[in-house]
């Protein structure tokens, strides 16, 4: 206990909640895509092989993560692929794109929609009401088709090609066509999503798709629900990382505490936070693990304050200029190192921190190394965001 007369989670056990409930020890590992995202609340969805990618590495059979992803987010649609936290593309499981959308998209949405049509307003461009009428008949083009690229959406709606000149006079003027815009913002706003790539699983060129129908849920209620279902995951979390993690103004984080009645702990970063009932001690999984987790991946990423489970030491290699992390190789609740592919397709990794990395360590590093090529097969694996460490590996 802490002198306030919380218990003390220590970093150990932060790993093995992190180990289990991120479904990454051997034995905690899922049967199928849905218990994965389910489990984390969301996968970064914005390069799309990492979602393959990290779905693979927390599958039983891992051989089924190409087959059964697709099914999910293209067949079943049991996953979606939109905007939410931060403006930024996650895969969610669909029960949630009403609670993404309530918390956290409605701000964002009407913020991008004003920027739009006062850049549009800026350049002489079309007004709200032309606006309008193209976003109609935009939706209701895709609505007949099911899912449609940008270029096929502009055939049926030409107004689509419209373009306007942005930040006129500027060092970052642009010329920017309408089609990319107001989708962009139909996506914020929950009413789009993203579809099948048009080339295989690592293709990061898209079809759109209409959004799925939901509720229109109260902000405070989706909140408390998304708070909850995070937490759960990915507790201990201090106010910090939970307000870097949804976006949300302080005063929205601690209503949501509030409202899920979440319990406080202690940690070695200060105050943490838990679900209802989550203090008590953890045990860690029965053997050790290994893994090897892509760029922008939801554990790597999960947390602000990472000392726990990543040194600070190793950051300049693993993150880009931008924060975004690349490829990782976790030993045992922490990150050791970095991976990448190869353009033979080979696996190759690195140990970064070898702080107690013996033989055991490095063989469970090679057999996740074999399991990951073994289903990657053919494919080719480049980041969206390159980090030091990949350029050097891939190289």
């Amino acid at each position: 206990m802490d002198d306030g007369g919380r218990r003390h989670i220590g970093t150990a056990e932060r790993r093995h909640r992190l180990a289990l409930r991120q479904r990454l020890a051997g034995a905690a590992r899922a049967g199928s895509p849905e218990e994965v995202a389910g489990s984390l609340v969301a996968l970064h969805g914005t390069d799309p092989a990492a979602v393959h990618l990290a779905v693979g590495a927390r599958l039983a059979d891992a051989a089924k993560t190409v087959g059964e992803t697709e099914r999910a987010l293209y067949e079943d649609g049991t996953l979606v692929r939109m905007h939410g936290m931060r403006h930024t593309v996650f895969v969610f499981p669909t029960g949630l794109t009403a609670v993404v959308h309530a918390s956290t998209g409605r701000t964002v949405a009407a913020r991008e929609r004003a920027r739009l049509l006062k850049n549009m307003a800026a350049a002489g461009a079309p007004d709200a009401a032309w606006l309008a009428e193209v976003e109609e008949s935009a939706l209701a083009a895709l609505a007949r088709r099911g899912q449609a690229t940008a270029a096929e959406l502009a055939r049926d709606e030409p107004r689509l090609k419209e373009q306007y000149v942005y930040a006129a006079g500027k060092s970052y003027e642009g010329v920017h066509t309408v089609s990319t815009q107001l989708l962009r913002v139909l996506g914020v706003e929950g009413k789009v999503v993203r579809g099948r790539p048009l080339g295989s699983w690592t293709s990061s060129q898209f079809r759109w798709a209409p959004a799925p129908e939901h509720p229109e849920l109260d902000p405070g209620e989706a909140q408390a629900e998304l708070m909850r279902g995070w937490l759960t995951a990915c507790g201990p979390a201090t106010e910090d990382d939970l307000k870097w993690w949804t976006g949300w103004r302080v005063t929205e984080v601690r209503r949501a505490l509030t409202a899920i009645g979440a319990e406080a702990v202690s940690l070695d970063e200060g105050t943490g936070y838990v679900v209802s009932g989550d203090t008590g001690p953890v045990a860690g999984p029965a053997e050790p693990w290994a893994a090897l987790l892509p760029a922008l991946d939801p554990t790597a990423m999960g947390w602000q304050q990472r000392d726990w489970y990543l040194a600070p030491g190793l950051r300049p290699m693993l993150f880009d200029r931008s924060g975004n992390v690349g490829p990782t190789v976790w030993w045992n609740g922490r990150v050791v190192g970095g991976w990448a592919q190869r353009a033979d397709g080979g696996i190759v990794w690195r140990i970064l921190d070898d702080d107690g990395i013996g033989r055991d360590a490095e063989s469970a590093i090679a057999a996740e190394a074999e399991r990951l090529a073994s289903w990657v097969g053919t494919a080719r694996i480049t980041p969206r965001f390159r980090t030091p460490l990949e350029r050097e590996l891939s190289a």
